[in-house]
């Protein structure tokens, strides 16, 4: 992680008084560890305090289920990012009024992510848009180098958030706590850091199969018999609200 320190010199900050808009994107990479999972939970607490947001969904394997596109339909664009002008669909978007956007990114979009950084970032910093990017690590360390690759070329033009993902009951996040290069990463640029709980298997996979939000099985707004059950109507109202709740301590990143 030496470049980390090395490249900083001469990146373009926002001055958080100019800030007027901000886009969130979840860093793809390795894939399996939860990042649209987080989005989609992110969606619904923008949703559930009255903030407008813009989704996008970027995912270039362009899956049919556990998409962003698969939870909220056709209120979600799906946009090919493999041409010169792809990522431009945050300006584009945020043009139009909305002060957010949530951006959820695919594997092998980071060579992609990284040159329109490279080219585009000064003059949209100094329009005034921010950028946060989402990270998800689980007790896998390939999790954690995905995160510290994209931290090494995104540099301080965004700031971090990182998700602990416990995808196990009892998850163990050794390497992302004690390696050197996580340390530096975490000396270096100053990361948030939240924490997702372990789900149920029943409820997470039945979520992702009929493409139902935590929101929609707490409210019942499904026909899937096997989300119905009391006590899975009552494990994703829990999630929801401690997922909301972590949220909540780290609402400046998500903001204007």
């Amino acid at each position: 992680m030496s470049e980390l320190s090395e490249s900083r010199v001469g990146q373009t900050h926002v001055n958080s008084a100019s800030i007027q808009k901000r886009v969130i994107l979840s860093m793809g990479g390795k894939g399996g560890v939860g990042k649209t999972c987080i989005m989609a939970s992110l969606a619904e607490w923008f949703d559930e305090n009255q903030i407008p947001v813009k989704l996008l969904d970027l995912d270039i394997e362009n899956k049919a289920r556990g998409s962003l596109t698969h939870f909220f339909g056709g209120r979600v664009p799906k946009i090919n990012i493999n041409t010169p002008a792809g990522l431009d669909a945050f300006i584009d978007h945020l043009s139009d009024g909305i002060p957010v956007i949530l951006a959820d990114m695919g594997a092998g979009a980071g060579q992609i992510t990284y040159e329109w950084f490279d080219r585009m970032y000064p003059d949209v910093a100094e329009s005034g848009i921010a950028f946060t990017a989402i990270g998800v690590v689980t007790a896998d360390p390939a999790s954690v180098e995905s995160v510290l690759a994209w931290a090494s070329r995104l540099q301080n033009r965004v700031r971090y958030l990182v998700v602990e993902n416990s995808i196990t009951e009892y998850t163990e996040f050794t390497y992302w706590y004690e390696s050197e290069q996580a340390l530096q990463f975490k000396q270096a640029f100053d990361p948030a850091v939240i924490r997702m709980d372990y789900r149920l298997p029943d409820l997470e996979n039945g979520a992702r199969n009929h493409g139902l939000t935590l929101g929609d099985i707490a409210s019942r707004k499904t026909n899937a018999p096997e989300l119905q059950k009391a006590s899975l109507v009552m494990r994703a109202q829990s999630y929801r609200r401690r997922m909301f709740a972590e949220f909540e301590k780290v609402k400046e990143l998500l903001l204007p």
